[in-house]
This record gives C-alpha cells, structure tokens and sequence, in this order.
C-alpha cells in the first residue's frame, strides 16, 4: 500500500519526502528534479509498540511501515502530456491513497511556478488536470461498456449506469472521490476503473516556522475550499522539519520541538494519518525474541491477520489468541493477563481489532 505526495512543482515535495523517509531524493529550486518516483519506506510512530518494549524487554523492535512515494511536480497541461505529464499520472496512478501538498508560505527566494503564491489556484491546477485524465480514462470505458449493454449484457448495463454518473461529476468539476457506489457490484467496478480523482486525499499546507503551530491565513482559505470532501488537513513547516530531522540527538529535536510550541514532529502525525488514509491497522505480537507490529486492512479476520506473518498461518489457521492491548498494559504480562483470565481465544471470523496483542495456532 503507497501514498503518492503530489503538488506543484516547488511547493516542497522532495524536502517533506527525506523528512519522512530520511531518504535524501534530490531537493533543487526548480521544477522537475525528481524525475523518477522516490519510494521511502517509512516506519509507523506508535507509543504502544514503545510501551510493549518496555513491559516485554524483547531482543528486538519492529515497526509498522507505509510506503511514501514522492512524484515529480505536476504542471497545467500534464493531461495532455505537458511536463512531463504522462509518467507523473500514471505513477500516481499506481498509489493508492495521495498526500497533496500545497505552498501556504511567501519567499521570494523559492519561485512559484506560476508566479504568484495561491494554494487554492494551486489545488485547483492539480485537481482539475487529474480529472481530466480520469474523464479520458472514463470516456474510454463507456464506449465500450454502451456496445456491450446493447446486447442486453446485464453487468455491462451496471457499468455504463455508473460510467454515466462518473462523467457526470467529472464535467462539474468535481473529483469521482465523491461518488457513493449503491452496492457491492458498484464498489468492485469503481475499484477496477482505477481512477486518479477516486483515491482517498490528504492536505498537507506546507507553511513557514512562524505559522507552525497555529496556521495562517492561507490554511484557512485551504480548510474552507476543501471542508466538503471529507478530507483530512495537516499544517506542517517543512522546512523546519528538515531543520529538526538534521539533528543529531532525541534531546535536541525535543528542545527544538520546545521551542517552536510543538509536542512532536508534524511528520510523525502525517505519517499516521497516511497509515490511516490507506484503511491500515495494527496488531502486534509481543514475546522475550522480537515485539512486532503488523499492517492489516481495517475489517481483517484473524486468519487473514495471521496470513501476514506467513501464508501457512492463513492456509493452516486453527485460532488465535488475543489480548487486547490495555487489558496487556494494565496487567503488565501475557502471564497476568491469563491469570486475570483476559486473555480470548478467537476463531476464523473475528475480526481484528487495532492494537490487539495475538499469538496464532495453525496446523500445516
């Protein structure tokens, strides 16, 4: 599962992407410097997974991890191939979820592709030209859905109707996020149309130190254009992040963090919200070798919780046992909470929970 961060050129990708991954993608004063996508694989924060460290005392600590693409700067016209518009699409194309990053600071010393600083032209730019590659993408698809719904074909007459109202959305302006599928059949088409505009989006307002903590006048015109979509919006110096990820030790990013009115990193709170943006969860196993927390999608059964360690716990899947993770914190053990008689015993249709502690049993 990949969030591709998206924007114009020089609005920030590059530095907001080695703040994530600690990668060092090439960060220049002019457009098209990242010309293939950089992948981070960057790890999940999670003060739970610290807490269980420090109750279990294990040999080692894994992380969960999202990865974070960074996608060359889009340009007006990229639809229709500008820039260098095809790849940039279609590596977006290939993300499932999208960070937009949007300039929400004045210098004079980084210029603004199109002249002026306005984030709300700026998303407009990038959100019409993905529109209208998903309306070329669309239009395709209907011409061929509509010859084959006139043979009476019954999926295919399911396909044109939503087809239809995709366009529709699409001509208004609007991104196909805001189509609802009415039913099950409708969700699996959407998926397979593998549109641009359908993929969950999440704001980030890339600001100078100053506006940090509490914004300013450009993150609020941002939340007011984008209050319908049901989208997240994080405020984030990206610059100062770089400044702070520079740092050497975890006492001076704490003092720098201090300093500018911050409790922690406005990364690690992205990074988060990408893992949620992405429909992720979290399980972890806990034991005296290795405290470890595992990706699921939200809504996984514990056979298919358990297929991520290995396909034979899937294939083989007997039960699992499940703690869930304060009943684990309060009691301080896997030994006390069996005693306290805490500790369930789940069959093939639980659904996983985020932050359960599991242990399974399979047969191969």
């Amino acid at each position: 599962m990949k969030a591709g961060i998206v924007g114009l050129p020089n609005v920030g990708k590059s530095t907001l992407f080695n703040c994530l991954s600690n990668a060092k993608a090439q960060s220049a004063n002019f457009p098209f410097c990242t010309i293939e996508p950089n992948i981070g694989v960057v790890n999940v924060p999670d003060q739970r997974l610290e807490k269980l460290e420090e109750l279990v005392n294990p040999e080692r600590v894994l992380p969960a991890t999202v990865d974070i693409v960074d996608i060359a700067g889009l340009v007006k016209g990229a639809s229709k191939g500008e820039g260098l518009g095809n790849q940039f699409l279609g590596n977006i194309r290939e993300c499932n979820a999208i960070i937009h990053v949007l300039r929400c600071f004045d210098n004079d010393n980084i210029v603004h592709v199109d002249g002026k600083v306005n984030p709300i032209r700026d998303k407009e730019t990038i959100d019409i030209e993905l529109q209208l590659k998903d309306l070329e993408t669309v239009e395709k698809r209907l011409e061929k859905a509509k010859k084959a719904a006139k043979t009476g074909n019954k999926e295919a007459q399911v396909e044109t109707a939503l087809l239809e109202r995709i366009r529709a959305v699409l001509l208004e302006g609007k991104s196909a996020r805001v189509i609802e599928p009415q039913n099950n059949d409708e969700e699996v088409l959407l998926e397979t149309f593998q549109l641009i505009t359908a993929k969950p989006v999440l704001y980030v307002c890339n600001v100078d130190e100053n506006a940090a903590v509490n914004g300013n006048d450009y993150v609020e015109k941002v939340k007011e254009l984008v209050k319908d979509e049901n989208a997240e919006v994080i405020v984030l110096a990206v610059g100062t992040e770089a400044d702070i990820t520079e740092l050497e030790t975890y006492e001076e990013r704490q003092m720098f963090l201090e300093d500018l009115g911050l409790s922690e990193p406005g990364v690690s709170k992205l990074i988060r919200s990408a893992y949620k943006l992405l429909n992720l969860q979290t399980y972890f196993t806990a034991g005296v070798k290795e405290v470890r927390a595992w990706t699921i999608k939200v809504g996984d059964t514990a056979p298919k919780a358990a297929g991520v360690i290995h396909s034979d716990f899937e294939k083989g899947f007997i039960r699992a046992e499940v703690i869930a993770y304060d009943d684990y914190v309060a009691f301080g053990s896997e030994a006390k909470v069996k005693e306290a008689g805490k500790l369930r015993v789940e069959g093939k249709e639980y659904v996983v929970k985020d932050g359960d502690v599991m242990h399974f049993r399979f047969n191969v």
